[in-house]
């Protein structure tokens, strides 16, 4: 197919665009196969450029012989479009619905994007499991790599190399992965060096209503157990919905297979629950005519922050049991590719200094989501404005940001990077010129060449030119486990992301000069921190003199 065939008319003057915090301007609007440009020869006017992927939805007004086109963007930005001429703007309309809707990935942007920069990194390699592995290969002497998934056979959604206890051969794994949905057997998430406990994560048990069992899947959690020691292991379903399961051949771990292992259950929505939430929060974020009660209301209503604290409240609750109890985790939801990857993530985020700073996040998101078998084509293929809404578009990986962004404004001095960073990696997972976030696991990405045939986000982002840009000046290595509030007044509305293009009302601008006097609050609170840690060192010097002999 070529692009010619969906463009019926490919260029309009003109036309004046309307966008958030520009005068409106006139120019030339352009379409190509994958842009949409608006450039004006008006001194000091920044073209538009805007990806036809990054567009959720459009809607059309006629007023005479004036059209005009309302596109609502993936990032929730709203742009408007007046075109002269009824022929003009329906083509315009027509040919915009037709390229930010193709089929086939093998057709969007990042097959076609060239850089324009110098790679000194191949990001495409810069965290392989091996090198992961290697992190930890020192202290964990009763773990492997297995290279049992290499062909994608064992399970679709698994990486080729994942770790596993040493006494688990390969043939135990693909008994494993039978009695686990989608094949996703126990694999290793996380290994605390603390104590050297464990969170694993894994697709629910195939238990059904007759309490099929798994001696090998058995074998493989208790491995993870020290002598005399408990597990815990923690299910994002509520009770119900796990027994729910059983009838569909799901289910859950039963106490007397697995007599050294607890097991919890916690309430983390999924699905057309979480997409309805975004869509509430984005339409009451939007709405401008409300007064502030209003406002906060059709907020709480959204459950948007209600979703935010289960998940936060769970990731808690995993790392207690790590750090505070000393108790390897199994984590599991029914397919293990959403709510587990967050509960996960973010256990390792309070945990691990590293997975704070910004190579050892960029690890992260490719171990426990690219990796891990998120789906990403199918989750981020729509955002809050689409009307045709799928079953399996959900913003679980947004979710995760927001929570991240939380723990960052919580501890604004633990983090290497800043609040941009996370900005930038949502864009980037719901329209790219980069090929990470698309297809839906490796064994799609594997199909689809990403590697010979796209360029990897973090190629860009580790330049030292971008790094600049989403590196936190507050930053001040902390080897500590943070363990962030979940209390209602804890949480915020992430304004950077659902706000940053209504700041115009008058609440709106009260709230972003409010965050605006926070971060100058801290950082004046970082100062002084920093001039009670030197005048402490100089007393304990002092103290250090005078006791020796």
């Amino acid at each position: 197919m070529e692009f010619a065939e969906l463009i019926k008319t490919p260029r309009v003057d003109n036309v004046v665009l309307h966008r958030p915090f520009y005068p409106a301007v006139e120019g030339t609007l352009c379409l190509t196969g994958h842009h949409l440009i608006l450039s004006s020869r008006q001194d000091n006017t920044e073209e538009l450029w805007l990806l036809h992927s990054n567009i959720d939805a459009i809607d059309k007004r006629f007023v005479g012989p004036l059209g005009t086109i309302i596109i609502k963007c993936k990032d929730f930005r709203i742009i408007q479009l007046d075109i002269p001429g009824m022929e003009e703007c329906l083509n315009i309309a027509s040919s915009i619905e037709a390229l930010s809707t193709l089929d086939s990935i093998t057709l969007m942007y990042p097959f076609f994007y060239r850089p324009m920069f110098e790679v000194i990194e191949d990001g495409w390699h810069s965290f392989l499991p091996e090198q992961e592995f290697e992190l930890y290969s020192s202290a964990i002497s009763e773990w492997r790599l297995s290279y049992v998934n290499q062909e994608f056979a064992v399970c679709p959604s698994y990486p080729p190399a994942v770790t596993v206890p040493k006494v688990i051969d390969d043939d135990a794994l693909r008994k494993v992965a039978t009695f686990r949905h989608g094949g996703r057997f126990p694999v290793l998430s996380y290994y605390h060096k603390k104590n050297g406990m464990v969170i694993m994560r894994s697709g629910q048990p195939l238990t059904g209503t007759n309490g099929r069992r798994c001696k090998e899947d058995e074998k493989l959690i208790n491995a993870t157990l020290r002598a005399g020691k408990r597990g815990y292991i923690i299910d994002t379903r509520p009770l119900n919905v796990a027994q729910q399961a059983r009838a569909k051949g799901g289910g859950f771990e039963q106490e007397a297979h697995y007599p050294q292992w607890r097991r919890i259950h916690k309430s983390i929505e999924r699905y057309h629950i979480l997409q309805e939430s975004l869509i509430k929060l984005v339409e009451s974020c939007n709405d401008q005519t409300q007064n502030m009660d209003r406002w906060l209301s059709k907020l709480e209503a959204s459950n948007w922050l209600t979703h935010i604290k289960e998940i936060l409240t769970t990731a808690c609750l995993a790392a207690q049991c790590l750090d505070r109890e000393g108790a390897s985790i199994l984590i599991h939801g029914t397919e293990g590719t959403d709510s587990t990857l967050q509960v996960t993530s973010l256990a390792q985020i309070i945990l691990e200094p590293r997975s704070r700073t910004i190579r050892g996040f960029e690890a992260l998101i490719e171990r426990e989501w690219l990796q891990a078998g998120h789906p990403f084509q199918q989750r981020c293929a729509q955002s809050a404005y689409c009307n045709s809404k799928q079953k399996w578009e959900s913003p679980v990986f947004l979710l995760f940001l927001d929570c991240v962004w939380q723990i960052l404004r919580q501890f604004p001095c633990s983090f290497e990077f800043n609040e941009n960073f996370l900005i930038m990696l949502f864009e980037h997972a719901y329209a790219s010129q980069f090929g990470t976030f698309l297809g839906n696991n490796e064994s799609e990405r594997c199909k689809l060449k990403l590697q010979q045939k796209t360029m990897s986000l973090w190629s860009w982002v580790n330049r030292p030119s971008e790094l600049s840009k989403f590196t936190n000046p507050l930053f001040e290595a902390n080897n500590l486990v943070i363990w962030p509030s979940v209390a209602p007044q804890s949480l915020q509305l992430w304004e950077g992301i659902f706000l940053r293009w209504n700041r115009s009302s008058k609440y709106l601008d009260e709230a972003y000069e409010e965050m605006v006097n926070i971060i100058e609050y801290n950082k004046q609170l970082q100062a002084k921190v920093n001039l009670l840690r030197r005048q402490l060192a100089e007393l304990e010097t002092e103290d250090g003199v005078q006791e020796s002999p």
